[in-house]
Parts: C-alpha cells; sequence; structure tokens
C-alpha cells in the first residue's frame, strides 16, 4: 500500500464508498490500472451499521470499506486518501488534479462521490444523525419499529415517508412544521392513523443521550423516541465543472444529481457516474451494483477503444 502515484492510469476512480470501490475491484480484475481517490467521508459514517445488505446485514460502515479497500488492493488497485480537485479534458483522456497540487492522467473516469444530506435547522438534528434521526425505513427501520415514531415534515416527500414508518410502527406522529400536508393527504394519514401536529418544530428533547420528544414553537412537548427527515442531497461534484458537467435537479424533488444512463454513463464522453452522486436514493446495495455496472462498462468502453486502435495498426502492417 503506497500513496505513490503512476503517472497514468486506465481509470481514476473519484470516491472510495461502495460504487466507487465496486466499480475499482470489477476494473481491477479486468486487469485494468486503477486509482481510487477516497476523501474517506461515506455519507452513511453515522450509521452504526448497514442494513438490507444481504449476507453483510448490520456490519458498521467502515468496517465494510475498509475491507473493500483490502479487496481492490488485492486485485492490484491503488486507492489514496484524498479528494479530486479539478478535471480537465486531454487529446487521450483526462488530467485529473488532487487536493494538494499532485495530478495523474486518467483515459476514463468514474464518479462515485456521494452526496451530503442537508437538514433542517433545527437544533439536535445533525447531532442525533444516524441514531434516532433517521430518513430511510429501509436502513433504518427495523431499529425503531413499534417505538413512537415522528416525521418531521419538510417537503411533498413526508406523507410517503410517514405512510412508510406507519408499516413499522402503530404510534406515528406528522410533524407538519414548514409543509403541511393538503387535503387528500390529511385523509391518507387519518385513514392510517397517522396523528397530525400542527406548528413550527424549534428543537429535539433530548435525556441520557436518547431522543424522549419534539419541542414545537408554543413549547408544547410531543413525546417522540425516533424522528424521521427527509433531507435535501447535494452532490459532491464541484470538480467536474471544467468538463462542463454540472449538477442537475433530481426529478423526486430530493435534491442534486448528475444525470446518467442505466449503466452509469453521462453526457461528458469517458466519464461514468455510479452511487448517489447519481441516485439519491441509492442504498449500499443498489450503490454498489451500480458500481459494478460502470466498472463492466468503462472495461468495455476500453477494449472498443484499444480494438479500434489494434486494427488501424494491423492494417498499417498489411499495406507496407
Amino acid at each position: 500500500m503506497t500513496d505513490l502515484l503512476r503517472d497514468g492510469y486506465d481509470v481514476v476512480v473519484a470516491g472510495g464508498g461502495a460504487a466507487g470501490l465496486s466499480g475499482a475491484l470489477t476494473l481491477a480484475r479486468s486487469r485494468r490500472s486503477v486509482l481510487v481517490v477516497d476523501a474517506g467521508s461515506p455519507r452513511n459514517a453515522p450509521a452504526a451499521g448497514v442494513h438490507a445488505l444481504l449476507a453483510r446485514e448490520g456490519i458498521p460502515p467502515a468496517e465494510l470499506l475498509e475491507r473493500g479497500r483490502a479487496e481492490v488492493r488485492g486485485y492490484g488497485g491503488q486507492v489514496v486518501p484524498g479528494e479530486v480537485d479539478a478535471v480537465v479534458r486531454e487529446e487521450d483522456g483526462f488530467a485529473v488534479t488532487l487536493t494538494g497540487g499532485r495530478a495523474v492522467r486518467a483515459r476514463r473516469l468514474l464518479v462515485a462521490t456521494g452526496a451530503v444530506d442537508e437538514l433542517p435547522d433545527v437544533p439536535g438534528l445533525r447531532e442525533r444523525w444516524g441514531r434516532d434521526v433517521v430518513h430511510c425505513p429501509y436502513c433504518h427501520g427495523w431499529e425503531v419499529r413499534d417505538q413512537a415514531i415522528g416525521v418531521l415534515a419538510t417537503g411533498p416527500f413526508s406523507v410517503h415517508q410517514a405512510q412508510l414508518f406507519r408499516q413499522l410502527s402503530a404510534d406515528v406522529v406528522f410533524f407538519s412544521h414548514t409543509a403541511p400536508p393538503s387535503e387528500e393527504q390529511t385523509e391518507e394519514l387519518a385513514a392510517r392513523g397517522v396523528r397530525i401536529v400542527d406548528g413550527k418544530v424549534t428543537a429535539l428533547e433530548i435525556a441520557q443521550d436518547r431522543l424522549v420528544g419534539v419541542r414545537l414553537s408554543d413549547g408544547t412537548v410531543v413525546g417522540r423516541a425516533a424522528l424521521a427527515v427527509a433531507s435535501r442531497i447535494t452532490v459532491r461534484a464541484g470538480f467536474l465543472a471544467g468538463l462542463g458537467l454540472r449538477p442537475a435537479d433530481h426529478p423526486s424533488g430530493m435534491g442534486q444529481y448528475i444525470p446518467a444512463d442505466a449503466t452509469g454513463r453521462t453526457e461528458v464522453p469517458g466519464v461514468w457516474a455510479a452511487g448517489n452522486v447519481a441516485e439519491p436514493a441509492a442504498q449500499v446495495g443498489a450503490a454498489a451494483a451500480a458500481g459494478t455496472m460502470a466498472g463492466a462498462q468503462i472495461n468495455a468502453d476500453l477494449i472498443a477503444e484499444e480494438t479500434r486502435r489494434a486494427v488501424a495498426a494491423y492494417r498499417r502492417v498489411r499495406a507496407g
């Protein structure tokens, strides 16, 4: 394991989460030279365990990634700490500059830098995030089952979020906060036994390092053991601006993403994207699968290029 960089790689992978490492593993097993630039700040770092991941249920996020890094290195891939600062087009690929000034060349680029959860400005939310303040019923729902769950309304998705958590507990309260439900949504929530509490949420009540309630602007405290919040997603992709590739608003309204097709191919030739940077709702398993798909497609794209060059050279030799 070394941070000594080569001059060039077949593929540079920006991001060392599940998507980036899965893509790198696929490429390394195809005997591609691969560099993974890992910022070491995965989106799920606050969580105690990764859930709904077959055969790795409950594994701590840090352990999962450490295993992934070891697997990539075991096939000859290189993983270094750092971030990609800028990317510019060159004749045969890209010049990739890392923070600190180091630079390498890449024939292809896989963007797997993930996303950041922006939370409402309510004291206590960030500190409890990934613990008893959660967002995904599939990532955290089992852990809060049958508890007193609150849902903090932040936008159109919040009602759907409340319905999902109602599957896990009979005691769900919908805090309308800054996004009151429509008349139709109010009826739906009432039909499912979800109580609506009006008023702006101003703070969380914490006792003995656990959530015990939600405080409203009028001073009322509603007892809750868990709170679901739909965050807004921003992607870590500013370094792509030099290629003309910028984040767009996701159709779901969840926040930003880098548009890519089902294989991860973006509108910029030679650049693929996988994981939360391309699909904000992707869980770890889906992000890893997307990374694997992108890695395979990148390898196929390189093979097509190499074949074209080989055919051209072959014809020149035959032509004498």
